[in-house]
Order: C-alpha cells, then structure tokens, then sequence
C-alpha cells in the first residue's frame, strides 16, 4: 500500500468505528398506550407458507418478506437484528389514523416512516405494499415542503 494512502484509510476507519449502532424501533408501554397519539405494538412474525417447486432453486433476489399489517395500524415496521426478524405496528390516534390513511404524505405519517428507517426497518403499509425512497418522493410532490439546512 502507498504510504500516501494510509491517512484517508485511518480516517475511514475512525469514521466507522465511531458511529452509533441502530437503536431499535421503541416500543409504546402498556400504561401509555390510552393516551398516546402514536401507539408502537410488536407483532408475531408469521412464517411465510412453504413453496413447493418441481425446479432446484435458482439463485436469484431473496423473495420480499410476507407481511400482513394488523387491523387498526396504518404501517408495519420490519427490521432484522441479528437474523431475527421483528414486527412492529405502528398506529395513531383515531384522528391522526384518518388524517394518515387519507393523505399518507403528511408530516406525521413522515415522522413515524423515518423513525423506522432510522432504526433499521423497512415500512409496509396495507396490502404488504413497501413505502420505498421512491413513493416519498412522489409524496413530496404532492406537499410543498420546507426543508432549511444548516450552513
């Protein structure tokens, strides 16, 4: 290796050694959930029916997860810790619950989508449908948003 290269190389290094690990999607308590206008409950991951096939798996994208989103919940928040996979249900206060089932572009059905992603997960709305990077934007269409940065 060049000796020129050694310096970015320890600063890439001390990069990924100093940030944070994902904290998980927390989990609203039992006592809190009647007044809570965001109640986060976990969910028991239900196995995916078996697949029969006459032909040898092909090594190919693994399947997306089967996701059923509990009556009452507007997401479900998948993530992945440690080849374990959790479910967590994300629903809202019956006035925030019609206003996020009806215009899901707004900022408080936004906050909950990103405290998943922060944590790790993937978000699923009804019908198992993923709300990727791509649907947000076309959400950010719809709503004028502003966004300041710092300088």
């Amino acid at each position: 290796m060049r000796p020129d290269r050694i310096p970015g190389l320890l600063v890439a290094l001390a990069v990924a050694a100093c940030t944070a690990p994902r904290e998980p999607l927390p989990i609203t308590p039992a006592g809190e959930a009647k007044d809570a206008a965001v109640i986060r409950r976990a969910v028991p991951v239900s196995p995916a029916p078996p697949v029969a096939s006459l032909a040898p798996p092909a090594p190919a994208l693994p399947a997306p997860p089967v996701v059923v989103v509990p009556a009452g919940s507007i997401y479900l928040c998948v993530t992945e810790t440690g080849g374990v996979r959790q479910q967590t249900a994300i629903q809202f206060a019956p006035k925030v619950g019609k206003l996020c089932a009806r215009h899901p572009e707004m900022s408080p059905c936004q906050y909950e989508r990103n405290v998943c992603r922060s944590s790790g997960g993937r978000v699923y709305a009804a019908g198992g449908v993923e709300i990727t990077a791509e649907t947000e934007a076309q959400y950010d269409r719809k709503v004028l948003r502003v966004r300041f940065k710092a300088n």
